[in-house]
């Protein structure tokens, strides 16, 4: 033991002395105990019994109150999870609705400025239907679809993709078809999808 103690030590020292005093006086011997069961007319032949049940049901409530800590620590875990995931979709979904789907036009080459009106199926040429996505959502890929419709508004060709990770607001984005020689000459319609719902569209006729 050092000779010397700083003046923080020695309360520490008496603060534990103290501690362990109250821990001794509050424990009692198995003698006293076998006296006190004397006392009330108990029989101490079962002490030993009674001490491992007392042991027993310690053990137990320190087991439940671990598995409460656990089963709470899980379920806050879960609840901030699917919190986290129903925020995010949320997002996702607000995100979505703020596209404008404008600037569409049909041309013969990806991102034309100028729509065809008119086209000559016997050259089978292959369309684009180019769209700009205005307050597209940064940071993000969306999922969208094209539906070729003939003049009888069946479906002729569908597109499906997803975009890369948009990095401007204003984005530019297209599918494509290509014309068949068989195909209905008349009014055709091109539209945009997001989540199967038309977004923009535009008509051509097909001679």
């Amino acid at each position: 033991m050092q000779k010397r103690l700083t003046t923080k030590q020695v309360s520490q020292i008496v603060a534990e002395v103290e501690r362990l005093s109250q821990r001794r006086q509050s424990e009692v011997e198995v003698e006293e105990l076998q006296q006190i069961l004397q006392e009330l007319n108990l029989p101490d032949d079962l002490l030993d019994e009674a001490v491992m049940q007392v042991y027993r049901k310690q053990a137990l409530d320190k087991e439940k109150k671990r598995n409460s800590l656990i089963i709470t620590g899980v379920l806050t875990v879960v609840v901030g999870a699917i919190a986290a995931t129903f925020f995010m979709q949320q997002q996702h979904k607000s995100a979505l609705e703020n596209i404008d789907f404008s600037q569409s036009r049909v041309g013969f080459r990806r991102n034309d400025l100028t729509s065809l009106e008119e086209v000559e199926r016997q050259n089978t040429p292959e369309l684009f239907y180019n769209v700009t996505l205005q307050n597209a959502p940064v940071g993000k890929q969306v999922e969208l679809g094209c539906n070729w419709l003939t003049p009888n508004r069946e479906i002729a060709h569908k597109n499906s993709w997803k975009t890369k990770a948009i990095t401007t607001e204003a984005w530019n984005t297209h599918c494509r078809y290509k014309l068949k020689e068989d195909d209905a000459s008349g009014n055709w319609i091109v539209q945009m999808t997001l989540n199967d719902e038309a977004k923009a569209s535009n008509k051509f006729f097909v001679k």
